[in-house]
């Protein structure tokens, strides 16, 4: 019969992709976790994992099992008293997924405040600019820009960023004003290149209460928001970004707003949730951060 540690073991390996983490994260040797895992595989008669010298990856049969394990452990895991008890502090580690530019400025605030209210929590920041898995990579949650794809997890919105178009004084005194959208023809534009898809993202406007996209034909495609804002503030064209990367170019006058009336609709940022409905008080505790910070 499989018992409960074979999938802690296995789900940790899983996350850390090694043995040897997910033995220090257990407080167990490596051998083992690596005995443990494999008599779950003989057990179920499949192979979770291919091992190599250098990595630790999931097989297809490691992957579905990891999805549906993973449910499991944190609906046993939301059952201690620490979930049932609203008196009780949470605890334990704190897995979150964040693109790079509004981790660092924004999410990382909000937990040094969590941290000060709740100091036996743990965290585990992930900051990527790429799409990343909830399940594979083991979090409790990810924040994501614009629309939910994937109907299985749980989206709470938790901000919303103005776009704004952008550049520096220099690069304004010498080239044509612009007064709408029209005239970008004449101008450089620096394009961002979507690290999701490798495409590059358009322009968007309201103009006479009718979205406008601008392809943007660029000498300079970037694939990361604080290079954005950088490559603006050196001269070499118009960018489109979100307002927290230009929040402080902006104040002090180092970057100026072009086009600010027609600025389009402001991206939903979304704080999303694997699809269970049972959430550990710790997950219930970022929740609750994030929206007393929206």
């Amino acid at each position: 019969m499989k018992n409960l540690s074979q999938f802690v073991n296995f789900s940790a390996v899983a996350r850390h992709g090694s043995f040897a983490q997910a033995a220090r994260e257990l407080g167990l040797a490596p051998s083992s976790v690596a005995k443990s895992v494999a008599r779950l595989e003989k057990d179920l008669g499949a192979r979770l994992f291919h091992r190599t010298t250098r990595a630790v990856t999931l097989t297809e049969e490691g992957r579905a099992l990891f999805a549906k394990s993973a449910r499991l452990l944190e609906e046993i895991e939301a059952l201690d008293l620490d979930s049932v008890s609203d008196n009780d502090e949470p605890a334990g580690v704190l897995r979150i997924g964040a693109p790079i530019g509004y981790g660092v400025r924004v999410v990382l605030p909000v937990l040094a405040r969590l941290r000060e209210r709740y100091p036996l929590l743990e965290f585990d920041l992930r900051l990527s600019d790429g799409r990343v898995s909830l399940t594979d990579e083991g979090l409790d949650a990810s924040i994501r820009f614009g629309e939910l794809e994937d109907s299985s997890l749980i989206a709470q919105k938790i901000d919303e960023q103005a776009l704004v178009l952008c550049a520096s004084p220099t690069y304004l005194s010498r080239h044509a004003r612009i007064r709408a959208v029209r005239d970008l023809e004449d101008h450089t534009l620096i394009a961002f290149r979507l690290p999701t898809n490798g495409r590059d993202r358009p322009l968007e406007f309201i103009e006479n209460g009718e979205k406008v996209s601008v392809e943007p034909q660029a000498p300079f495609r970037i694939s990361h928001g604080e290079a954005l804002a950088e490559a603006a503030l050196l001269g070499i064209g118009l960018a489109q970004m979100p307002e927290f990367f230009a929040r402080q170019y902006l104040a002090a006058g180092a970057l100026v707003e072009v086009l600010a009336n027609f600025r389009p609709a402001p991206l939903a940022v979304n704080l999303v949730l694997p699809g269970s409905r049972v959430r550990p008080a710790r997950v219930r505790a970022l929740i609750e951060a994030f929206t007393a910070s929206a």
